[in-house]
């Protein structure tokens, strides 16, 4: 075991000598210092316009239809769709963990092998934007350096159409988690009832080995699924349109960390996360006509 990998299974794994609360403490402030940085940074200039990059499809892309990707992407895009939507009540064993206003964080604890890799769902309504606006910013790798606060790196493994890219990205660490990086296709899709859905799932490629050099690969399924409504009878327009957000995520770390730290880390990430990405495209739609 090289010299590295002995330091960081000292810093995080089972035998790290890190009480957990200075380990929170320490994942707390690399957090508040990735949002001070974002905060500090300069807007992008005003070339980075909607209008120069196509919308989600309508329909499949009839190129991704035919990669050998395509039977996975769209089961996996379908029953994620479909889960997102579904009630968190009964004996699905949701738990409310937070809220605030219009938003509900949800979980359901599970545990692999001493791994906290809880599927955890946030139901969140947003008041200005369509559901094509939303999954249009969520998807396309213009715009993600801009809100996505923890990427240090990201590539594009693969472009297989217009509705379906692969990526490979490096996350900045945290001390004194270990860096991080994912390898995941992503699909965006239209679906019934003014639904449009972006679904993100691990994948390989030979060119990208997991768990190669310092970063420990993150095994993730991500939907964000949208559904936009308006009153009957009425036009829809910034004015009157509102749309449902239902966020999934399962994420398995890759490697150990404190299961009482990542839970806290998500309660305090997950809401936070939520909020700056909607700001986000509610500004960069205002003044812009609705694209439905």
């Amino acid at each position: 075991m090289s010299v590295l990998f002995k330091f960081l299974e000292e810093q995080e794994g089972p035998h790290s000598t890190l009480p957990d609360d200075e380990f929170y403490d320490a994942v707390e402030t690399g957090f508040d210092k990735m949002e001070e940085e974002r905060c500090a940074r300069v807007a992008p200039p005003a070339e980075h316009t909607r209008d120069e990059v196509e919308l989600p499809p309508p329909a499949v892309d009839n190129r991704l239809t035919v990669h050998t990707l395509w039977p996975e992407i769209d089961r996996i895009s379908t029953e994620q769709i479909q889960a997102a939507f579904e009630g968190v009540g009964g004996q699905i064993g949701w738990q409310l963990f937070a809220e605030e206003g219009d938003m509900r964080m949800y979980r359901r604890e599970v545990e692999v092998d001493g791994m906290v890799m809880d599927p955890l769902k946030a139901m969140h309504k947003v008041r200005g934007v369509s559901a094509r606006e939303m999954c249009h910013y969520f998807f396309n790798p213009r715009y993600r350096y801009e809100w996505e606060t923890t990427l240090e790196n990201m590539n594009i493994v693969e472009a297989i159409s217009s509705d379906a890219i692969v990526f490979h990205q490096t996350f900045k660490r945290i001390w004194p988690a270990s860096q991080r990086d994912a390898l995941f296709w992503s699909h965006v899709r239209s679906a019934p009832q003014h639904t449009y859905a972006v679904t993100n799932h691990s994948t390989t490629n030979e060119r990208y080995p997991a768990n190669s050099g310092a970063c420990i690969r993150l095994i993730v399924t991500v939907c964000l699924a949208c559904r936009s409504e308006w009153p009957p009878g009425q036009q829809p327009s910034r004015d009157n349109i509102t749309t449902s957000i239902a966020y999934c995520s399962t994420v398995n770390p890759g490697g150990w960390a404190p299961a009482g730290v990542l839970r806290a880390v998500y309660k305090r990430e997950y809401p936070k996360f939520l909020k700056r990405f909607t700001s986000y495209v509610l500004e960069q739609c205002r003044d812009k006509p609705l694209l439905l």
